[in-house]
């Protein structure tokens, strides 16, 4: 795709993007969980509601129809990311103007709704990332892809958990969705260049699936790869899965509780997506996942030590900043690799094949980790947690090899 946007102007459109997709996963994902421990649900049954995100891992089934259609009125990705986002926005927004408290069925309905909405706008987001982003510009802009969706959660998540304590459900509802319509703007400014023509988009959907499944059981190295995927943000992803609950658990209030993950989380979060994806390319895509993914495994297993009982305020915000700093930089490490071996005609397809991977084990991780934690205690669990960081470190080491993340040298 051919594009007068300079660099700073893509940044900042996929920063809106990204940060639109945070907003509702952070609340229903950060706040939620200390809102419902609040209410005295069991741990299990708080962990299996991040199975309601089950869309993030099945998207890339619908995938090939958004590569294989698009509007040329709107453009190809824009024709979807408009609508769907606004529609999110009125589900929201739907939610904080009914009368009364909102009940567990709805809101749990509402939360896989607006999971299946974010999920298929985020294939037409990842694939004009990939079209716009030179690969000279991939690793600052996977660092802007998680530092804004990390801010979008911290938003969603640490900032209405500070809303929802005073102002109580409907404020915090109507200011997500209006939030979530201010980071439209952006993107309704946005005019895209012509995708690639018809003739290049000829085959159907199912073949243009087919095609593209079949290129990744050509390529060599992809089991290795593929596992990978699986295992490098799992362990992360199971430890926090039950900080937000250990936090309550060890006596934080919800303002407590939003401060450390609205500012410290914030703050944290957006230095190491910025930081580990302007040193991607510095160090090499295999020097980056081992170095990245050592300091998530290391801060992971600080929860272990804070949760031996006795942890401060004070250590606690250390240790909640350390992760949220190790867990970007091991993010945008990630997503570059997977980014750059994106074929540019099957770009949304080709990334949320690799990104629906990582969703289904991180999603997995997050769902066991109530009934690990309260079968082991909290201390036991996060050490679990990071012993399989730790192992997704040591994979890197045996498989990933220098200049093997390029789509350049794949089969056609």
């Amino acid at each position: 795709m051919k594009t007068s946007l300079t660099t700073p102007r893509k940044l900042g459109l996929l920063t809106s993007l990204y940060l639109s997709q945070g907003l509702p996963y952070g609340f229903f994902t950060q706040a939620l969980p200390v809102l419902l421990r609040e209410q005295g649900l069991s741990l299990p049954a708080i962990g299996m509601t991040h199975l309601l995100a089950l869309p993030w891992a099945l998207k890339f089934l619908w995938a090939p129809w958004m590569d294989r259609y698009g509007s040329e009125k709107w453009g190809r990705r824009r024709g979807y990311i408009l609508p769907l986002q606004a529609l999110s926005a009125a589900l929201l927004l739907g939610l904080g103007l009914s009368e009364g408290t909102v009940g567990m069925p709805v809101l749990m309905g509402a939360v896989l709704l607006v999971n299946l909405l974010a999920a298929t706008q985020d294939v037409a987001t990842d694939g004009l990332a990939v079209e716009l982003l030179a690969p000279a510009e991939r690793g600052w802009g996977n660092g802007i892809q998680v530092a804004g969706y990390r801010v979008g959660m911290i938003l969603g998540g640490g900032l209405m958990l500070l809303v929802f304590a005073r102002l109580g459900w409907r404020p915090t509802l109507l200011s997500l969705g209006a939030m979530l319509l201010v980071a439209t703007v952006p993107v309704a400014l946005f005019r895209e260049p012509p995708g690639p023509p018809p003739a290049a988009r000829a085959a159907s959907a199912w073949r243009w699936l087919g095609e593209s499944l079949a290129y990744w059981g050509r390529r060599p190295g992809m089991g290795a790869w593929f596992t990978l995927l699986v295992l490098f943000k799992a362990g992360e992803s199971m430890a926090s899965g039950m900080v937000r609950t250990f936090l309550v658990d060890v006596g934080l209030g919800l303002e407590q509780v939003g401060w450390m993950l609205g500012f410290v989380g914030f703050t944290t979060g957006l230095l190491g997506a910025l930081g580990g994806g302007a040193l991607v390319n510095r160090l090499g895509h295999r020097r980056a996942l081992l170095v990245f993914g050592t300091f998530q495994a290391m801060a992971v297993g600080l929860y272990a030590l804070a949760a031996r009982g006795g942890a401060s305020l004070p250590v606690l915000a250390l240790v909640c900043g350390v992760e949220h700093l190790a867990s970007g930089m091991a993010t945008a490490a990630l997503f570059t690799g997977m980014m750059d071996l994106c074929r540019p005609e099957h770009a949304a397809s080709d990334y949320t094949l690799q990104a629906s991977l990582v969703v289904l084990a991180t999603g997995s991780a997050a769902a066991v980790s109530g009934w690990s934690a309260e079968a082991l205690g909290y201390a036991a669990h996060f050490t679990l947690a990071a012993g399989v960081c730790a192992l997704a470190v040591v994979w890197v080491a045996a498989t990933v090899r220098p200049g093997t993340l390029t789509h350049a040298d794949a089969a056609p």
